[in-house]
């Protein structure tokens, strides 16, 4: 009797873990696939609650991807002047924008910048992330507890891979980028 109440338990702690789960999961479309990327949101709830508001809302999608170092990181997210299909969208000024929403608290955090971590951009305030983001091509500890990780890739990172790289002269501004096609919750 105490094995079958023990695997009901089991099975239902195992289901309530996936539908949890699955709330912070979410899909990046990208010219060459599909990323699908896992949100810490106990560790960085308002940053994720963020990030779900103006992805499912449709803010992040034609947003370019402005900023890309090679072996370091892909930088996105500048709903005002990043939307290729907004009478807004300035690719020179692409990276200074942000969502109309107030900035965020920095909620810095113990999760480490390894390859595929989703991590907010915000300026020299900490407390001034919006909607800009990166992911991480490489594993960059030097921005550990300096910037707010809210998630990572855990399939496709073989197509951020593939994201064009901007000149590395001039900071890694890119040229005719790629940009999210869309950005929404599984």
């Amino acid at each position: 009797m105490n094995k079958i109440i023990f695997k009901i338990i089991l099975l239902f702690l195992l289901t309530i873990n996936q539908s949890i789960s699955e709330e912070n999961i979410m899909i990046l479309k990208l010219k060459n696939g599909d990323v699908k990327i896992e949100l810490f949101a106990n560790v960085a709830p308002n940053h994720v609650k963020r990030i779900k508001e103006l992805a499912d809302s449709g803010k992040y999608d034609d947003v370019v991807f402005h900023r890309v170092i090679d072996g370091f990181m892909a930088q996105t997210g500048d709903v005002k002047f990043g939307n290729s299909n907004s009478k807004d969208f300035d690719l020179k000024r692409a990276g200074m924008g942000g969502s109309d929403l107030p900035d965020l608290n920095q909620e810095f955090n113990s999760m480490p910048h390894e390859r595929g971590t989703l991590s907010m951009a915000r300026s020299s305030d900490p407390n001034s992330a919006n909607s800009q983001f990166f992911i991480c091509f490489k594993p960059a500890p030097f921005l550990d507890r300096q910037y707010t990780v809210f998630g990572k890739v855990i399939e496709g990172m073989e197509f951020v891979d593939e994201i064009k790289r901007g000149d590395e002269n001039n900071n890694g501004a890119v040229t005719d980028p790629d940009k999210i096609i869309s950005f929404k919750s599984l």
